[in-house]
């Protein structure tokens, strides 16, 4: 029998005093133990759903159980099952590391344990600064600071809202190597996120969310052969200046001044059209040198997606 899910959504809505709603009903179950990772534009929604389950915002609608607690009605059992990264660089700046997260710890009423501190800031590279004021750690630092302060109090769930937002290239890599290591010790992890290699790489499944409602939740590796679309581009011998009539059918598109002949189809499809296409090349004595294939990546099936949501 499969685990019950460690945080579940149902009939989640939002709607401001202004009338402006973020969220439209979602219903929506994390497996314990998963990287999840919710995609979407600005204003579509993450932040406030991520607020809601949290418990820093009120729902109009729905309930949100976190590690089987109701957040509203048990929010302290509920949100001490949670960590959560904010998007925003908010902590004291005249506070040393060492005290910002071992306060973080006691807050959520857990006792000392200078140990298990000691572990996440090795962990997060910290260890070396474990004294300075927060007011004095670069942009990167302060971040993995949020992060630590997150694991502080041990939770099986950590919220990471946008966490590799404006951070270098070095900072990201050792994110995800923690990340990974985190999924491997059993937390389970919610990730939104802008750069949807990350979300390709990482999650196990992938949500998109869009104007407030969640589109789908499908396994990443699912999504990608559901969704995936593959383009082959032939290298012409000589270029072309408009496709021929006799090609419309496979709805060609030229590339590259003419040079590449660029054809997209399903490769789940029954039938891809490939071979009735090179006949057809072969027909009208249209030669080409090269022929390569590349499958869509996450990123082309999301804005595949949205476009079609706005359509």
């Amino acid at each position: 029998m499969s685990a019950p899910p460690i945080i579940s959504v149902s009939g989640l809505s939002k709607t401001y005093a202004t009338g402006f709603s973020a969220l439209k009903y979602v219903d929506l179950e994390i497996r314990p133990g998963e990287i999840f990772a919710l995609l979407g534009p600005n204003g579509a929604g993450k932040t406030t759903l991520i607020s809601i389950i949290c418990g820093l915002v009120t729902p109009s609608t729905g309930i949100v159980l976190a590690d089987g607690h109701d957040i509203q009605r048990d929010y302290r059992a509920a949100r001490s099952a949670i960590g959560l990264v904010p998007q925003e660089l908010t902590t004291d700046a005249f506070e040393t590391v060492w005290s910002t997260v071992s306060f973080s710890r006691g807050l959520f009423g857990k006792p000392k344990n200078p140990v298990l501190i000691e572990q996440v800031l090795k962990d997060l590279s910290l260890w070396d600064k474990k004294d300075t004021q927060i007011r004095r750690l670069s942009g990167g630092m302060k971040r993995r600071v949020l992060i630590a302060k997150a694991l502080a109090h041990e939770p099986r769930i950590l919220f990471l809202d946008e966490p590799t937002a404006g951070v270098d290239v070095e900072l990201r890599q050792d994110m995800w190597q923690m990340v990974r290591r985190l999924k491997e010790s059993g937390v389970t992890i919610i990730l939104t996120t802008h750069y949807i290699e990350e979300a390709e790489e990482m999650a196990d499944r992938v949500g998109v969310i869009t104007g407030g409602k969640l589109l789908l939740v499908e396994e990443k590796a699912e999504l990608m052969k559901k969704l995936g679309k593959r383009e082959m581009d032939l290298a012409l011998q000589d270029p072309l200046g408009a496709i021929p009539p006799d090609l419309e059918e496979w709805h060609l598109s030229l590339e590259n001044d003419g040079h590449t002949l660029r054809y997209v189809f399903d490769a789940q499809a029954e039938r891809t059209g490939i071979p009735s296409l090179l006949r057809k090349l072969n027909e009208l004595e249209i030669g080409f040198k090269d022929l390569e294939t590349s499958k869509s990546s996450l990123e082309d099936i999301f804005v595949d997606l949205t476009a079609r949501k706005a359509a």
